[in-house]
């Protein structure tokens, strides 16, 4: 299967419940590439790379959250290779600052 990137914005009570957490630990199960980080507005905002399925499959698992958030949208659009730079250096993923 393919690969690709994929940005998501996820809205809804998403900050301040382990959401970060819960990304970042369903990535690395994957095995996916990315980061995630809080935005001021509220929301949280996450890059996926990697395998068509299991992109698909995390964006899914982003989209219900773990059971403290409730998300109420969550917006995907696709994303260049050059999104991965944000990362930090030798980090496969990232928890990066609020944004």
């Amino acid at each position: 299967m393919s690969a690709v990137i994929r940005q998501v914005s996820v809205q809804g009570r998403v900050q301040g419940v382990g959401y970060r957490a819960f990304v970042e630990w369903e990535a690395a199960g994957r095995d996916l590439e990315g980061w995630v980080r809080n935005r001021r507005d509220g929301s949280v905002e996450a890059l996926f790379a990697g395998p068509a399925d299991a992109v698909a499959e995390m964006i899914a698992r982003c989209r219900r959250g773990p059971s403290s958030a409730h998300v109420t949208r969550l917006d995907e659009q696709p994303a260049d290779a050059d999104a991965l730079n944000l990362r930090r250096p030798g980090e496969r993923f990232s928890v990066l600052p609020t944004l």
